[in-house]
């Protein structure tokens, strides 16, 4: 077991546990106001999740886990070293150490080897994806001896397999496994190009069916996420829990690289640059729209390089900037300088049932949204009048509704943003979603 190298000062949302004396104990321990008198009479439920990915990678999972706790349940997560989305190990964190943490809400973090996404490549990041399966299944079960599991909760982004882990550990706790899907399984591995092979496909959506019809209850994403799911669930009861928001953070100052321009109207884009994000969709838009918008694209992913090699090519340095990635904390201040907040996807059968969770984060910030994708990402968007929605792949489209917008005053922008959070505080408040949530949980 890895004593673990010291957090960076400037991460303050973990410490790392010294030692078993370091670790509090019972269901409350670590967790303000429970604990003791009459409070303990109170059935705590003991939620295990697992998720390969975790803070300080920044996963909607993150919120769900603090909000979890809020509502009473002893939390403990099994994930593994942070390595996403760079492929390279987050410093204070080693690839291949067994670590225990304990988060400042009151809940533990334990996380497990893996072998790192690396650069890129297919058959790194299948090794990646394995070894969290391996290692959950062995270390993690290590480290939870002795302690009691109500229920096994999957945060179950690509891939689903890590599902095989949770129902591992299921059996042996012999507790409830509720799988929270977040990508429909075999069809991300056909629109992302990593998978093409029928054999393969029908291999996958083996596994998959397997893990559906062998845990206790699904929740999807999506209410477009139904039929898919049944199909392939059998008995498992299936309900939709929609990604929640994140709860209101105060706003910090920006460094200078995410300061918009003062003089010109700017669209953010914040979030993964990687396969399904249509990021040919967003140059040939900044191209059609003219000079004078600004397109600024905060984050990182795999097609990064592509990305910024293409704006150089292309002579769009002054229209499209790429400031990088930056932590999850400054977003909120990055969001409200906005003039308009950016989603893309591309144009695929299985993503159109998707609703990115950039925009429950886009809606909750108040400021109007310019979408390009289609199905239940384009309806969120009409349905609370936030902002314009274009088909996917469109960039005319896109060009055109982006200089509407430039082309309101601040006064009908600012009702569009309004009119966006009063839909994420009826739909995605997180409170009031992690209340549903524990709902599930119980009657599983």
């Amino acid at each position: 077991m890895c004593a673990g190298a010291n957090l960076r000062p400037r991460v303050p949302a973990f410490h790392r546990a010294r030692g078993p004396a370091a670790l509090a104990t019972g269901a409350d321990a670590g967790r303000p106001g429970l604990g003791g008198g009459l409070l303990a009479c109170v059935l705590v439920v003991r939620v295990l999740i697992v998720s390969q990915h975790f803070w300080p990678e920044s996963f909607r999972i993150n919120e769900v886990a603090a909000s979890l706790v809020a509502q009473g349940a002893d939390v403990t997560v099994l994930t593994g070293q942070p390595n996403y989305p760079e492929g390279r190990v987050f410093p204070g964190y080693r690839a291949w150490c067994v670590q225990r943490e304990r988060h400042v809400d009151g809940y533990e973090v334990l996380r497990v080897p893996l072998v790192p996404r690396g650069p890129g490549g297919a058959l790194r990041l299948v090794l990646n994806y394995l070894s969290f399966i391996a290692s959950a299944m062995g270390f993690g079960l290590w480290l939870l001896r002795g302690r009691r599991v109500d229920t096994v909760f999957v945060y179950a982004t690509s891939p689903i397999l890590q599902a095989l882990a949770a129902l591992w550990i299921g059996r042996w706790k012999r507790a409830k496994v509720v799988v929270w899907v977040q990508d429909l399984w075999p069809d991300s591995l056909v629109i992302t190009g990593y998978v093409r092979s029928p054999r393969v496909l029908a291999a996958v959506a083996a596994v998959t069916r397997f893990i559906y019809r062998r845990s206790d209850r699904l929740l999807v994403q999506s209410p477009a996420f139904m039929a898919p799911v049944q199909a392939m669930a059998g008995a498992t009861p299936v309900a939709v829990h929609e990604n929640p928001g994140d709860r209101d953070a105060p706003l910090q100052p920006l460094p200078e690289g995410l300061r918009k321009p003062a003089d010109r109207f700017t669209l953010v884009f914040a979030g993964n640059l990687g396969t399904v994000q249509a990021l040919e969709t967003v140059l040939d838009a900044a191209e059609q729209a003219g000079p004078d918008l600004v397109w600024m694209l905060v984050g990182s992913g795999a097609r990064s390089p592509w990305l910024a090699a293409e704006v150089t090519r292309r002579g769009l340095g002054d229209r499209v900037r790429l400031p990088g990635r930056f932590e999850a904390a400054l977003m909120p201040a990055l969001f409200a300088q906005a003039d308009a907040l950016l989603v893309t996807l591309n144009r695929a059968p299985a993503l159109a049932q998707v609703v990115p969770s950039k925009i429950q984060a886009y809606l909750a910030a108040g400021r109007p949204i310019l979408a390009a994708l289609d199905g239940e990402g384009a309806r969120v968007v009409q349905a609370s009048g936030a902002g314009l929605a274009v088909a996917a792949e469109d960039a005319a489209g896109l060009a055109t509704a982006a200089r509407h917008l430039q082309s309101l005053d601040e006064g009908r922008r600012a009702d569009m943003g309004r009119a966006g959070r009063r839909y994420f505080e009826t739909h995605y408040e997180p409170t009031q979603s992690a209340q549903r949530l524990m709902a599930q949980l119980q009657s599983a």
